[in-house]
């Protein structure tokens, strides 16, 4: 016959063990959802607004790139939080639409080239971003990536080291601008890019053929064909993705209007 005290003692044994299972869930529980809150999408969005230049969204962080046409270029559009800046060509760098634009909270990522060309109130705003550097600015990774061409010197337009394609992650969301380069070995490197905007232009960049090549390199989820105008007219993207898909139909290929008032 058990005795009170061994009913005391199966008691408090069932209630610790009780205890222990109730804490060992609560921790996995934490855990899960600590882990899928990592997991949680940002919300992206973008807005053409001609050839290398556009406005887009981060959840609810608002970035510029290659900010030229002046003001007018963005009526309508929300002040920026970030501006990207990838080099001192003037299709991707003009002080006057960048004064225009900024404002006083305005964080400016530039490489050193385009930083030595930038004066007054706006010099204190800069983030000088080199090749294969990453810098964390509000809640972003943003990692330069070199963009330059390959090929004889007479037709280089792009020195390696001078300007920065831009990698920006947030999440598990990773953003790629090429900037003006040709499909060099830190484009093709690249890794778990969810979409990438790839230029394609001659004589400046590349063509549709390498542009397409490089692409299958990294195989990003999505890509977006953009400063595809050459000294020949606009590039053919729809041959772009025609190319892209045949080798690779998983890439989804988004053709934007990036020449409004260009027919």
């Amino acid at each position: 016959m058990k005795t009170p005290l061994v009913y005391l003692a199966i008691s408090v044994i069932t209630l610790i063990g009780c205890k222990n299972s109730n804490s060992s869930q609560e921790e996995a529980q934490s855990e899960e959802v600590a882990e899928n809150s990592e997991k949680v999408s940002s919300k992206f969005d973008i807005t053409p607004i001609s050839h290398a230049t556009a406005v887009f969204e981060i959840d609810n962080t608002i970035f510029y790139i290659d900010p030229v046409g002046g003001a007018e270029a963005f009526e309508g559009q929300p002040s920026p939080d970030m501006i990207l800046v990838t080099d001192i060509h003037g299709d991707h760098f003009n002080m006057e639409t960048l004064e225009a634009v900024a404002t006083s909270e305005t964080k400016i990522i530039v490489p050193q080239a385009v930083a030595d060309k930038i004066e007054g109130s706006l010099t204190s705003q800069l983030v000088i971003l080199k090749n294969e550097e990453t810098k964390t600015l509000s809640g972003f990774n943003i990692e330069g990536i070199a963009m330059y061409n390959q090929g004889d010197e007479d037709k280089v337009y792009h020195t390696k080291g001078r300007g920065n394609g831009y990698v920006i992650e947030k999440g598990d969301m990773r953003i790629y601008f090429s900037g003006d380069t040709e499909d060099v070995p830190e484009m093709r490197a690249l890794k778990n890019i969810d979409k990438a905007f790839v230029c394609m232009n001659l004589p400046y960049t590349m063509n549709v053929e390498t542009a397409a090549e490089g692409v299958l390199a990294f195989q990003p989820k999505e890509v977006y064909p953009y400063h595809y105008r050459g000294q020949g007219g606009l590039s053919d993207v729809d041959k772009f993705k025609s190319l892209v898909n045949q080798s690779n139909e998983n890439i989804q290929v988004n053709l934007l209007n990036w020449y409004p008032t260009q027919e």
